[in-house]
């Protein structure tokens, strides 16, 4: 079967879980978390969970294993906390739990955003999977980083990604 064909047979809808990991945003000035949110929104999907979290290990690992008890849930996408800085643990708190890792995730994020900002894009960590039926994706906390990975990567594939991990 065709990439094409898996595509059309994909759910034009599922549930996400959005996190932002940040020291310093809250949810009233989350302008990264608000702009997938409502990206997701306007493609069809359902955001059912939202949140803020310290950049903290722990803290994100439990939220983590939380949303992946979650029956209903079928994708989770944090965003901030992907750096090379000492406080920048996504990765760290994630790829435990991975199951499968995408690496073409990370690689077509670094290679849109060097066309974008050059070659401080090598710092970006971003990195997608799947764990225990679900796809977790974790993404750089600035704006331009979330609309680039939403219009370019997670839109035209969520669907596609969500009936592979599904199967």
């Amino acid at each position: 079967m065709t990439h094409q064909e898996h595509r059309h047979q994909a759910p034009a809808s599922v549930n996400c879980a959005v996190l932002t990991f940040s020291d310093s945003r809250t949810e009233e000035d989350d302008e990264s978390g608000r702009l997938l949110r409502q990206k997701l929104e306007e493609a069809g999907h359902k955001v059912t969970d939202y949140g803020v979290l310290k950049d903290d290990a722990a803290v994100i690992s439990r939220k983590i294993s939380e949303l992946l008890d979650r029956e209903e849930l079928q994708v989770i996408i944090t965003n901030g906390s992907t750096g090379v800085s000492h406080r920048d643990v996504a990765v760290e708190a994630v790829s435990p739990v991975l199951e499968k890792k995408l690496d073409g995730f990370g690689e077509l994020f670094r290679y849109l955003s060097y066309q974008e900002i050059g070659s401080a894009s090598v710092m970006s960590r971003t990195i997608a999977g799947m764990a225990r039926g679900k796809v977790i994706i974790c993404l750089p906390g600035s704006p331009a980083a979330v609309r680039l990975a939403a219009d370019s990567i997670i839109l035209p594939e969520i669907g596609h990604m969500v009936r592979e991990v599904s199967r």
